[in-house]
């Protein structure tokens, strides 16, 4: 594609990862940069089934820009990040990140920066894995339970055990405990 002409559409790309972070200013940013359609979404860059993201590919074609504020909203993984901008690139389309003027797809040099930064990238989720897993064992080892605290208590599972032994519906054993009926089917001797 030639670098003098202004693509056929931009399209940005607005992606948070949790519930108390907000879109509105990579929205105002891709506005400003040109971007007359936007995909947005609340998901993690680390799944790789992110719904927006795939209908943007999806229609993109020779021409198009694939814009956004900074290339972590686009992938936090090196193999992701190859196989997003690859479908970019096959479908005739060009990747630009407002934030990172060099991660242009436009270029080699471009190509190659986000090769490097993304192998980074990669590299950092991989020391956060790290860090997370070792602070887990050791809260572990502090005798720090892990995970959801149980709905019902031991006296009340020993309880509900001997009540679907005796045959009582799990609906009647459920509404007694205040819990689903899940709960009570998953309680194993």
């Amino acid at each position: 594609m030639d670098t003098l002409h202004a693509p056929s559409r931009s399209f940005g790309y607005a992606r948070v990862s949790t519930v108390g972070q907000t879109l509105e200013a990579q929205l105002e940013e891709l506005h400003v940069a040109g971007c007359t359609i936007i995909f947005r979404e609340k998901v993690s860059g680390a799944q790789s089934d992110r719904k927006e993201l795939m209908k943007l590919l999806a229609k993109l074609e020779p021409g198009d820009e694939l814009v956004v504020t900074r290339i972590d909203r686009l992938a936090r993984s090196t193999f992701d990040m190859f196989a997003i901008v690859k479908r970019i690139v096959d479908a005739g389309a060009r990747f630009r990140s407002l934030a990172q003027p060099w991660a242009d797809t436009n270029d080699s040099t471009g190509r190659l920066m986000l090769a490097v930064l993304g192998g980074l990238a990669d590299v950092e989720r991989d020391l956060i894995k790290t860090r997370t897993a070792e602070g887990r064992a050791r809260a572990k080892a502090r005798g720090v339970k892990m995970g959801r605290k149980p709905k019902l208590t031991a006296a009340q599972r020993r309880e509900a055990l001997e009540r679907k032994a005796n045959g009582e519906a799990h609906t009647s054993i459920a509404r007694s405990y205040n819990v689903s009926n899940q709960t009570i089917r998953r309680l194993q001797p």
